[in-house]
């Protein structure tokens, strides 16, 4: 049997990336099309008969709780993506806790059964925002996908570790985290399979990445937000280098994720998650404590 991973879809609207900064008090005027994108994306993972996780952004929850019921009829996961969309790093923990347990709250009463997973807006909880790991297993989530282990100039910590693995929290609770797939070259670690290097890639670098990882034993965990198929989407008055950033092979997004969905086997992010639980953890725990990065992987 091959080397499942995991597909993830982070629900939220072109206007909410944080590249493009366009404030929270305009989003209203901004066409909502995460909809459409969504419902998409939904189709195309019916004809492939695969099953993902979408972490949903409770802004949208709100104002469309009918998407979120259509991923949970198709069989889908269902997590939380906070609610506001606001790096954790620029909130207070007051705050974070009560944006997370609003927008898991709202998810649960949608959906009516337990929201396990949480992955924070662009991956915002670095070195200094590492105390949110203790607020989201106080609320109840059993797994977090929050941290890239790599450096960038908005997210990451450098020395996480890169698989899977169980976190013992300074509280004492204990976390399964998931982070995006990275691969070890020469030295270096290189994203993959995911929003904006999934774009970037040529296809045929990405496969290569993700079936080297599965040799070596690690799932791969693909993200992608619904506007990445979103060639109509309204185009932001941005700089050069943001405006590559956020639209560079838009076009190309749904044939390379039909592409991925044909080559490999994927299982949901909880499923990943079911099988390193703490009370059967597979790998020895990493700590983290507040500030401190866990050890890096070898």
């Amino acid at each position: 049997m091959s080397q499942p991973n995991a597909l993830s879809i982070d629900v939220e609207d072109y206007f909410h990336a944080s590249a493009l900064r366009i404030p929270q008090s305009a989003w209203h005027q901004q066409e909502q099309r995460a909809n459409r994108n969504t419902l998409e994306l939904l189709e195309i993972l019916a004809r492939t008969n695969v099953k993902a996780t979408f972490f949903v952004l409770g802004w949208v929850a709100e104002r469309q709780p009918t998407l979120v019921e259509a991923i949970a009829a198709a069989g889908h996961e269902v997590a939380c993506h906070g609610y506001s969309h606001e790096l954790i790093y620029r909130q207070s923990p007051e705050v974070f806790l009560e944006e997370s347990r609003r927008a898991k709250k709202m998810l649960e009463s949608i959906v009516g059964r337990p929201i396990h997973g949480y992955r924070a807006a662009s991956f915002s909880i670095i070195e200094r925002s590492t105390w949110a790991l203790d607020i989201i297993a106080e609320l109840g989530f059993s797994y977090d996908s929050s941290i890239f282990p790599i450096y960038h100039d908005r997210y990451g910590i450098r020395g996480a570790r890169a698989e899977p693995h169980v976190l013992r929290l300074s509280s004492g609770r204990s976390l399964v985290e998931i982070p995006p797939a990275v691969l070890s070259l020469c030295g270096l670690r290189v994203p993959v399979a995911g929003g904006g290097y999934f774009r970037l890639y040529p296809y045929d670098f990405t496969r290569w990445a993700i079936r080297r990882m599965n040799r070596d034993g690690r799932p791969a965990v693909v993200y992608l937000h619904p506007w990445e198929i979103d060639t109509g989407q309204p185009e932001a008055k941005v700089g050069p280098f943001t405006r590559f950033r956020h639209y560079v092979n838009i076009g190309k997004v749904r044939k390379r994720l039909q592409c991925l969905l044909e080559d490999f086997s994927f299982v949901t992010m909880g499923a990943l998650a079911e099988r390193l639980r703490p009370d059967g953890a597979s790998m020895a725990p990493a700590t983290l404590a507040h500030g401190r990065q866990p050890a890096a992987s070898g």
